[in-house]
């Protein structure tokens, strides 16, 4: 029964957060927002969605060991995956922006997270609109240089334009469904998670690491697969970085203030030794792999990232993921 649950409540969550990326995309349209706010902002909000719903329903339930290990998981998914299948099927172009912004962005968000969590074994409130700041923050450099950079250049923004013929009673249909779905979804999914857990005596976080980790960044792999395979045009570097950066900012710092998420378990008051494996192991890889893009991105051929390169991605990325196991 948990596996039947994990695998409706993943595939609410994409239903779900279709929907919401369509209703959201049609009602900025409403609202008169240029489509480079759009695609920047409410797309970027609508696709982690997912990632949201299932850590605030863990950790208000007590699963703070899910809350992190989806973030935590999802980012590494992104760039183990994500970025290292579609890098096999096709080469991923870098240009500037990656290691001048969005990367320096990523690793400073990803060092900050460790620190955080390691001086007090949790992520407070406080801690969280901290990252709504820097989120805040970010997104402001990051419209303020792609609207330069339009007026230099101008770019796909990848918006549908056909939504913006969208009636007022259709979006309201979408929005419904998609919020339904969400929480129906992340319901579904943290039950079966932790119950397919207790069945298997595999931890929660190993769970959250790896299966909830891909289910929720199932979106992003579809969609960078399908843009690979019809070569229809080049994928961004740093649409795929952004998303572990709203990831850590956004969905980690909403949860932490709608719930502070804590490493210590509140029947005993100590860390168990799964939940420290989080500072100790699993952090680190999300870093490492965050970290050794920037040697891929130079050597040996600059400013792409091939199939070999993606083959040795996705390779550390199964090493990962039965460690994960193992361990």
């Amino acid at each position: 029964m948990s596996i039947l649950f994990i695998f409706l409540g993943l595939l609410l969550l994409v239903i779900g957060g279709e929907f919401l990326v369509r209703s959201s995309v049609a009602l900025s349209f409403k609202l008169r927002l240029s489509k480079m706010v759009i695609g920047l902002t409410v797309v970027s909000f609508a696709t982690s969605a997912p990632e949201l719903l299932v850590s605030v329903q863990a950790a208000v339930n007590g699963f703070s060991d899910i809350s992190l290990g989806n973030v935590i998981g999802s980012n590494i998914a992104n760039i183990g995956l994500v970025l290292g299948i579609t890098a096999v099927i096709a080469p991923l172009a870098i240009d500037k922006d990656f290691y001048k912004f969005n990367w320096p962005v990523m690793m400073l968000l990803s060092v900050l997270l460790y620190f955080l969590l390691k001086s007090e074994n949790e992520l407070s409130r406080m801690e969280g609109m901290v990252f709504v700041v820097l989120l805040m923050v970010y997104l402001f450099l990051l419209i303020r240089r792609a609207r330069n950079q339009r007026e230099s250049q101008p770019t796909d923004d990848g918006i549908d334009d056909g939504l913006s013929l969208a009636s007022n009673f259709k979006i309201g249909i979408w929005l419904l469904l998609g919020g339904a779905a969400l929480y129906g979804g992340s319901e579904l999914l943290v039950t079966g998670a932790v119950d397919l857990a207790t069945a298997m005596g595999i931890s929660e976080r190993v769970i959250a690491v790896t299966m909830i980790a891909v289910g929720t960044s199932v979106p992003e792999l579809a969609a960078s697969v399908i843009a690979a395979l019809k070569k229809e045009k080049a994928i961004s570097l740093g649409n795929l970085i952004g998303s572990n950066i709203f990831n850590i900012a956004s969905v980690l710092g909403i949860t932490a203030i709608i719930n502070p998420i804590s490493l210590i378990d509140e029947t005993s008051g100590i860390i168990s030794a799964d939940s420290l494996k989080i500072l100790t192991n699993d952090i680190w890889w999300m870093i490492g792999f965050s970290a050794i893009l920037i040697p891929f991105a130079f050597l040996p051929k600059k400013f792409t990232i091939g199939r070999y390169k993606g083959i040795v991605i996705v390779i550390a990325y199964c090493a990962f993921v039965g460690l994960a196991f193992i361990d």
